[in-house]
């Protein structure tokens, strides 16, 4: 008896070892942001950006809107349950008067198979989890954007957008930013000249869209 309780022991330490070495993803996007809090920690009241690569890649973000402080925390590549999976350590240790959301788009280019009622979902529980610890504060989605390098995905992308917004209409305190059609060219496709040339990231031309669309519904 006492040996099978030792080899018990052994094969709990063990798996508990493995499963500390065992790296979560974005576990080194999520440190750094651990190391910038503890050097330096957010003021409250500023508006925190939530979602992915299109708000990583937007490191000037503060300069599209100097009279609101910007608390960015976009992380490159996430879908939305990693954004609810990460929410203790990216939305919740802040106190921020406002919320802007851009993820989803990387959800369904994950997978063939992800439906849009599933996307539309995963909104849905992202804004509820919000919503619990922040019930006064301002709630605000940006629509999925139409990648040149995602064409194949742009009915599902529509289609998701106009389900959200929908949604978002029924909230208090929770606003959606069409940059889909903003975004578009008289064909209907996406305009290149406003993504670099990976066709899925934008320049400072697409960010200047974003800029005139956004800043209206932010707080002062």
């Amino acid at each position: 008896m006492k040996q099978i309780k030792i080899i018990l022991a052994f094969l709990w330490i063990y798996n508990a070892i493995n499963a500390q070495q065992i790296n979560m993803p974005f576990q080194d996007e999520i440190a750094a942001f651990k190391k910038q809090d503890s050097l330096n920690f957010p003021a409250d009241k500023q508006i925190l950006f939530i979602g992915s690569s299109s708000f990583t890649r937007w490191t000037d973000v503060q300069n599209y809107f100097p009279y609101f402080p910007i608390l960015n925390r976009g992380f490159g590549g996430s879908s939305l349950p990693d954004i609810i999976q990460y929410s203790d350590d990216i939305i919740f240790p802040y106190h921020p008067k406002q919320i802007v959301i851009y993820c989803g788009e990387n959800d369904f280019a994950a997978s063939d198979t992800i439906s849009v009622t599933t996307v539309v979902s995963r909104v849905e529980t992202l804004f509820y989890l919000i919503r619990k610890r922040f019930k006064k504060i301002s709630v605000v989605y940006i629509s999925i954007k139409p990648s040149p390098s995602r064409q194949q995905l742009m009915p599902k992308f529509e289609a998701a957008n106009t389900l959200i917004q929908q949604f978002l209409k029924k909230q208090k305190r929770a606003s959606f930013i069409d940059v889909y059609h903003a975004m578009l060219n008289k064909d209907g496709a996406p305009i290149p000249t406003l993504f670099v040339e990976d066709k899925l990231h934008m320049n400072a031309s697409g960010y200047a869209i974003w800029q005139k669309l956004i800043e209206p519904v932010l707080k002062k």
